[in-house]
């Protein structure tokens, strides 16, 4: 009766197992492919006026690329922006950066701050993409 359970609970013990590895797998196989489209974008990201200044893979169950682009604030003006979005209303990656960068501006004109160069923006793909757009160079990253 023992040797039963125990053969039962190795068995559900190698099902596990594989179907874990199995999911680390898909999601391995999503990064990349979410990387790789990414990869396309960032060449227009840059005829825009952001010139990629960094760029670091992290490989891990679900790998991630880290991407840090900087600019100069005179370019990125409300009109300049608002006509990018219109051009690429069918592109979620460059429609998400110059939407974010269109909502820190506007909260940073809230503030009355003085525009410290920079303009930096930092893009982590993984399975849920992050964008972070920066006024000025971050002390603490």
């Amino acid at each position: 009766m023992f040797d039963k359970i125990l053969r039962a609970v190795q068995e559900a013990s190698d099902t596990l197992r594989e179907q874990a590895g199995s999911l680390g797998d898909n999601a391995k196989e999503k990064s990349y492919q979410l990387i790789d489209d990414w990869l396309q974008v960032f060449p227009k990201l840059e005829v825009y006026g952001l010139e990629i200044t960094s760029l670091a893979l992290g490989v891990a169950i679900s790998p991630s690329l880290e991407v840090e682009l900087k600019g100069k604030h005179e370019q990125f003006t409300t009109n300049y922006v608002q006509k990018i979005l219109d051009e690429n209303r069918s592109s979620t990656a460059i429609t998400s950066v110059f939407t974010t960068i269109k909502t820190t501006y506007a909260l940073h004109r809230k503030i009355y701050a003085t525009l410290k160069e920079p303009l930096i923006v930092k893009i982590r793909i993984k399975l849920s993409p992050e964008i972070k757009v920066y006024i000025g160079e971050p002390i603490i990253q």
